[in-house]
């Protein structure tokens, strides 16, 4: 599912038009990525947990030459599914 498509589907499950669907979308976007920068974390109840985890520091090898190099620690999204969720997604269908 793309945005379009989730914009449509958000659109017709809340009864709105497309464009204020795609104006939530947008704003949920923008709020839980500005929290995550913060450093904070973004939970929503039923479907999971978004956090702000660090990489540290380690070695690794070029690909192509096989030369040792340091990459460099950085920090990622890590997204944590609620119980729901993955029941949800771990259900077999009949």
């Amino acid at each position: 599912m793309n945005k379009t498509e989730l914009v449509q589907a958000l659109a017709a499950a809340t009864e709105t038009s497309q464009a204020a669907a795609s104006r939530a979308l947008d704003a949920l976007v923008r709020i839980t990525s500005e929290e995550l920068s913060k450093g904070g974390e973004v939970a929503i109840p039923g479907f999971g947990t978004f956090k702000q985890a660090e990489r540290a520091e380690r070695a690794g090898r070029n690909p192509q030459t096989g030369e040792a190099i340091t990459i460099a620690a950085s920090k990622s999204v890590k997204f944590s599914p609620a119980a729901a969720l993955k029941a949800m997604v771990n259900t077999s269908k009949a």
